[in-house]
């Protein structure tokens, strides 16, 4: 859900989102140096929308977007760094790029310790800009298709049994299926017919993609399992 707006955001949402076109979003009260950015970055052919304030981002439901945010650190109403603190504490995932007239060392590290990308000091170079903004929609885009691998995985996971999901933990830590007969009091045959069953499930044809599929569901999905 996206908490600043309150509207549940489905799986289907997710993909088609993932699919736009990166835009970056470009927050800053000066309104002169917002529009430069915004016509350096369309001049390269990328996507742009500039915001004189967080509140003004919030207002805008672009959050969800793929691409990164450019974020100035200082501007009236929520700062830069207390925006990031808001937009982690929500789940909301997004790359951004500080700017700063004055920054300092405590700053910079806060910003990059809480996952900004990169934390310019104006007055910067274009291409340095140009260059971090390429590294943050890079990896935004890795991050949403880790996201949409891991809620396509939870969703195939669901479908299964309680036993099927007591199978499934089993083979992915590497035990036999007469181990894992033995363990859950069933026979082999049982334990060959509910791992065919949920590797089908599950789209895994091979062990390897079943185990890269169990690391992709959160630990809490995982250990909500009867035993």
């Amino acid at each position: 859900m996206n908490i600043f707006t309150g509207t549940p955001i489905s799986a289907q949402q997710k993909q088609a989102r993932s699919e736009q076109k990166p835009i970056v979003l470009v927050v800053d009260d000066d309104e002169s140096l917002r529009l430069s950015i915004c016509d350096l970055l369309e001049s390269v052919g990328i996507q742009a929308a500039g915001y004189g304030s967080t509140q003004a981002l919030m207002d805008a439901n672009v959050l969800n977007r793929p691409g990164c945010i450019i974020l100035d650190v200082r501007m009236p109403g929520l700062s830069g760094l207390d925006f990031q603190a808001r937009l982690a504490a929500s789940g909301i995932s997004a790359t951004i790029v500080f700017l700063t007239g004055y920054g300092d060392i405590p700053m910079t590290v806060q910003a990059m310790k809480a996952g900004a990308v990169e934390f310019l000091t104006k007055p910067f170079r274009d291409q340095t800009l140009l260059d971090a903004v390429s590294k943050a929609i890079e990896i935004d885009r890795e991050k949403r298709a880790e996201q949409l691998e891991s809620d396509t995985n939870v969703a195939r996971y669901l479908t299964l049994t309680p036993r099927e999901r007591q199978v499934m933990e089993a083979v992915v830590r590497g035990k036999l299926s007469k181990q894992i007969a033995f363990d859950l009091n069933i026979t082999e045959i049982t334990v060959k017919l509910h791992r065919s069953n949920l590797m089908r499930k599950m789209q895994t044809p091979f062990v390897t993609q079943l185990l890269r599929a169990w690391q992709s569901i959160p630990k809490d999905i995982r250990h909500d399992n009867p035993r």
